[in-house]
């Protein structure tokens, strides 16, 4: 990941804020981010950190399945390592609006990676 990008950047400065308890800040980081992509691998980052703090579960699936569509539309493999992660956090959102089929199939795509989903 290109730590001098804008968009990485943002994300990284709304992650320092929200180890220090400033959720609203770092969302609006994270929105920024958003505004700021000029990519769909910017557009993956940033709309995978948006849905960090969704103001509904709708909403935390509705920025997970942008940032795996984004990533989804990146060819150059850049992206392959956040397949896990997005994987996990379809499986979750899935699983918080009661799906748990759905959730089921995102977390056995994460586990064919090689990541296990570990239950709350």
């Amino acid at each position: 990941m290109d730590l001098d990008n804008p968009v990485v950047k943002l994300c990284i400065e709304g992650t320092q804020a929200e180890f220090q308890g400033m959720t609203a800040k770092a969302r609006s980081l994270y929105q920024k981010a958003w505004e700021a992509a000029r990519s769909d691998y910017e557009a993956c980052i940033a709309a995978h950190y948006l849905a960090r703090y969704p103001e509904s579960p709708q909403e935390r699936l509705y920025w997970n399945q942008v940032a795996l569509d984004k990533a989804r539309a990146v060819t150059d493999g850049s992206v392959q390592e956040f397949y896990p992660s997005l994987f996990l956090n379809m499986g979750k959102s899935y699983e918080l609006l009661g799906d748990f089929d759905e959730a089921k199939r995102y977390y056995d795509l994460a586990a064919d990676l090689g990541v296990i989903h570990q239950g709350d």
